[in-house]
């Protein structure tokens, strides 16, 4: 009797844990009950009619977005999915939109949490709209937000935006074209993960990370994120660097792929924030400006306050812009900052730009002792058409040092200890 009541007891738990699954398509009615054979027609309806653990699968064709009020839970989050991936596209405002979003994750009055949106094609009408827009109300943040697989474009600001937001997950999206950045995260927001998108031709910034404590509530520092296996390219014809941040802590950059973006690199600095970039490591990228235009590839600013024990190790940091540096700081004595392992241009500073350094004077100052100095011929395999991948003479190839934090490449292809590569891509 005991073994039944248990078996009867899981199989509740796993039934509450994988929920049901619902059906969306334009031929549907939202007096139907859901189901396959009888879907709903809205989306809105869909999201506002489930509960924790179950799954929306909305069919092809084109839709209004959606306002996620309530919140999955635990073990059990609620999911907004395609039927077929490529086939949905999301292009105007639900009824509810409150600030001109498709996908709105919001709630006035409690935060909302636990919601995959997957596979969406969202289209942000000429600038008119905003694709995925994650917010919340002082001290109630929204948590565990995913948002994975979706293409977005044509935003009114950002393809996706993610403020006091904690634990988000954003992986494998395509934001492009974008008014202001591919993605931006914000407002005090920790524990984030932005993995394996691709971002790009965005106006501002492509990958945009913002303490920001303007905006009230939360400690204004972005703490604990990993931004990783990322490409970016296309990026800044307004400003704003390829990956930017201001008031990012204790967070890890790799294997990132960047090129051909218009104005910076990487930048780490203090303007919206509560305090400046510290204990961030960037390893394993792969950096490049080769149209004579950007600003420095790696710039660490003092704003308000110091930037402390930042890393950066094995990158590849080319720019062939004569007066911008591989890696720029404010300062020669930048307190528990490490560089080294990378290769580079002959071209450094440590007054925000306004005297040039080699590499040899750089060294003075105890940085870079193990980097080296190449040309994008003598890399990459192809880099007039993009392809940073390592030719088999490179000298990035066994010239990096060991990194626990780093055990793949982009493509995730396995680092091997003592023989890793410098940049993004391990040679194979």
């Amino acid at each position: 009797m005991r073994k039944a009541l248990l078996l009867v007891a899981v199989l509740a738990i796993s039934s509450a844990a994988f929920g049901a699954t619902y059906y969306v398509a334009t031929t549907g009615s939202d007096s139907n009950p859901g189901s396959s054979a009888q879907p709903w027609r809205t989306i809105q309806y869909a999201v506002d009619h489930t509960v924790a653990g179950d799954t929306i699968l909305v069919r092809a064709g084109s839709y209004a977005g959606a306002r996620l009020e309530n919140s999955g839970a635990a073990g059990a989050p609620k999911t907004l999915t395609v039927e077929t991936p490529g086939t949905v596209t999301l292009n105007a405002l639900s009824p509810v939109a409150r600030h001109s979003g498709i996908i709105e994750v919001e709630n006035y009055s409690a935060a909302v949490n636990y919601w995959v949106i997957d596979g969406f094609t969202i289209n942000g009408n000429n600038h008119t709209m905003r694709p995925i827009d994650s917010r919340s109300i002082d001290g109630q943040d929204n948590t565990h937000i995913t948002a994975r697989n979706n293409t977005v474009f044509d935003a009114l600001k950002t393809g996706i935006s993610s403020g006091h937001t904690h634990y988000p997950l954003i992986e494998n999206n395509t934001t492009y074209s974008n008014a202001e950045h591919g993605t931006y995260t914000n407002n005090s927001s920790d524990y984030g993960i932005e993995r394996r998108n691709l971002v790009y031709d965005n106006y501002a910034c492509g990958m945009h990370h913002n303490g920001d404590k303007k905006t009230g509530g939360g400690d204004g520092i972005m703490s604990f994120w990993l931004n990783e296996k990322n490409i970016v390219y296309g990026n800044g014809t307004g400003g704003g660097a390829a990956i930017n941040c201001d008031g990012v802590q204790d967070s890890k950059f790799l294997n990132n792929l960047a090129y051909n973006n218009t104005a910076g690199g990487l930048t780490w600095y203090y303007t919206d924030s509560s305090a400046n970039c510290q204990r961030d490591l960037f390893y394993n990228n792969t950096m490049v400006f080769k149209n004579g235009v950007g600003r420095n590839v790696v710039y660490i600013t003092k704003g308000k306050s110091l930037p402390i024990n930042n890393k950066v190790k094995n990158n590849i940091l080319y720019t062939n812009n004569t007066a911008k540096c591989s890696i720029c700081t404010y300062a020669s004595g930048v307190s528990g900052f490490e560089s080294d392992y990378n290769v580079v241009v002959d071209r450094f500073s440590i007054n925000d730009g306004r005297t040039i350094l080699t590499l040899a004077t750089w060294r003075t100052y105890g940085y870079d002792a193990h980097s080296l100095i190449s040309d994008l011929a003598t890399l990459f395999v192809d880099p007039a058409n993009n392809n940073f991948h390592l030719k088999s003479t490179s000298p990035a190839i066994n010239a990096g040092t060991t990194l626990t934090e780093v055990v793949d490449d982009l493509e995730g292809y396995p680092r091997t200890a003592g023989s890793y590569d410098i940049g993004c891509y391990e040679y194979h």
